[in-house]
């Protein structure tokens, strides 16, 4: 691999931790798109080495969170025994059937899912209760881990939900936290910041079974994984960093509109 196009990969890496890092998405869901359409690497290949990628952000990631005390333990182990299954189905999915379709379904997901977020946190609803806004984050503010954890999330939902993450994250790549955090956010209500942090940790937990069977499969491409996991692992500690000064309301903005940006472009790759 020649050392630009190792340095892309690098900068890419660096935008997809820092920004998966907030949103709670392990970074995949721009690392994968941008193998696919900057460096023209088949859909595999490219959904091997992300995964490989939202494991490395998300564990830098988690030790950042940890030290902030937002991670929801109890929730993100159950959502990663879930995950462990489904992971594997995942992988067994991606040899079986992988085409052009790839494209049709990831960037139908991306768009619905984007459209949805961004018109529960539309900016004019923000502005005309900004009050409103300025109260919840103050409550998201004073909730610790301790008060989350007093409320335990229904285990039957915990599961399943933990299934359909581990066949995402594996079949597409891109770690599945993109859904995660508006499930646990608008289905289980946890707050936004808590929600983006144990949807790392869960991350890093399901991960492992996908790395692991890609890594059997042999369709891991390593030098991509060299220089795009140096820079996930810095983007990730600057978007820890970034997470404390950012708005539960943005947060959410963030993830919607990339994720309405990156599907279009993919219908149209």
């Amino acid at each position: 691999m020649e050392i630009a196009t190792g340095l892309l990969i690098l900068a890419v890496g660096m935008i997809a931790g820092g920004y998966g890092t907030i949103v709670g998405a392990g970074g995949g869901f721009i690392f994968v798109p941008a193998l696919l359409l900057l460096l023209h690497i088949d859909p595999v290949s490219a959904s091997a080495s992300g995964i490989v990628i939202v494991f490395i952000n998300s564990l830098s990631a988690v030790v950042g969170y940890a030290k902030q005390n937002k991670i929801n333990y109890r929730t993100g182990m159950f959502i990663g025994i879930g995950a462990f299954p489904g992971s594997i189905l995942g992988v067994w999915l991606l040899q079986l059937y992988s085409s052009s379709y790839f494209y049709i379904i990831f960037a139908t997901i991306l768009v619905a899912l984007g459209i949805f977020l961004f018109a529960k946190n539309s900016p004019f609803k923000i502005l005309q209760k900004q009050r409103d806004t300025s109260i919840k984050m103050e409550a998201d503010t004073a909730d610790s881990a301790l008060e989350i954890e007093a409320r335990p999330l229904p285990l039957k939902g915990l599961l399943p939900l933990g299934f359909i993450m581990g066949v995402l994250s594996s079949y597409l790549g891109i770690g599945g936290g993109w859904l995660l955090v508006p499930v646990l956010i608008y289905f289980f209500k946890v707050p936004t910041h808590y929600a983006t942090a144990t949807s790392i940790f869960a991350l890093a937990l399901y991960s492992i079974i996908g790395v692991a069977a890609q890594f059997v499969y042999n369709n891991i491409e390593w030098m991509t994984v060299l220089w795009g996991g140096i820079g996930v692992m810095i983007g990730s500690q600057i978007g820890i960093r970034l997470s404390e000064r950012i708005p539960s309301k943005m947060i959410m903005q963030m993830l919607s509109i990339l994720l309405i940006i990156i599907g279009l472009r993919m219908f149209f790759a």
